[in-house]
């Protein structure tokens, strides 16, 4: 027989992947209209977010990326990309790894290569 787990309001709220990812990481910015730059205190997943977002404008601009370009190159869809960018979602790990992989570099706080590249080295 099966037991049925009831997993109450509050627990459900401080869960990962709980209400809190109903809430776009920019509106954890002191000022989300100024994202990815807006300061961000007392979120740090947020703030790896703000961080990946931040990485992501920078390379595409150093590299003279469109999103359209950059979907091209890492086989994501361009408006998850600009959700990304806008701090709109929350990115998962394929969708991280798959623009690092596009772009060769990392973007992970704290990366020196791309996830893919690390996790290839560990076959």
């Amino acid at each position: 027989m099966l037991d049925i787990v009831h997993v109450d309001v509050e627990e459900r709220i401080s869960m990962p992947g709980g209400t809190h990812r109903s809430t776009a990481p920019r509106d954890f910015a002191v000022d989300p209209d100024l994202w990815p730059h807006a300061p961000l205190p007392g979120h740090p997943q947020a703030g790896v977010v703000q961080a990946l977002a931040r990485a992501l404008e920078r390379e595409m601009a150093r590299q003279g990326l469109s999103l359209r370009q950059l979907a091209q190159l890492s086989g994501i869809n361009r408006q998850v990309i600009a959700n990304l960018l806008r701090g709109d979602s929350w990115p998962d790990v394929v969708t991280v790894s798959r623009l690092e992989d596009g772009l060769g570099m990392p973007l992970w706080p704290g990366a020196t290569s791309p996830a893919s590249a690390v996790a290839g080295d560990m076959k």
